[in-house]
């Protein structure tokens, strides 16, 4: 005797009209999108390092065209990029900070500025341990 077993299926659409599977069986299988929003001074410290590596490549000149392409200050972007002027410790810090589920950033583009224009990574650490612990 023959039993069919029936199996739930979900499936997501992607932006080529595709359809792909997502997961067979129950719905709690699926993966649920991660609580709270990454900090913004975490998104601009990948920024920095994307627009680093696009200069890097040749797929833009400088600051200027990165400014132009997003919409944006020239004085942004190099706000933005003062950040890979950071001790490499402090950015993977930057990189790593934990999701936000409620209130505001903690650490904000601003703050970091000094820090960054720091030339001692030493004093930069110094720096940065006295703001986490605070």
């Amino acid at each position: 005797m023959n039993e069919e077993k029936q199996v739930d299926t979900h499936f997501q659409n992607k932006r080529d009209g595709k359809r792909i599977v997502l997961a067979e069986g129950k719905a709690s299988q699926l993966r649920r999108p991660p609580i709270g929003r990454l900090p913004r001074i975490a998104r601009y410290m990948a920024l920095a390092i994307y627009y680093e590596d696009l200069i890097r490549k040749g797929h833009v000149h400088d600051y200027t065209e990165i400014a132009t392409l997003g919409h944006v200050t020239r004085a942004r972007v190099t706000q933005i990029m003062n950040l890979r002027l950071l001790a490499p410790d402090i950015q993977e810090d930057l990189i790593k900070l934990g999701r936000i589920v409620e209130g505001r950033d903690r650490h904000s583009l601003r703050t970091l500025q000094s820090l960054a224009l720091e030339s001692d990574w030493h004093k930069q650490r110094q720096h940065w341990n006295r703001l986490i612990s605070s």
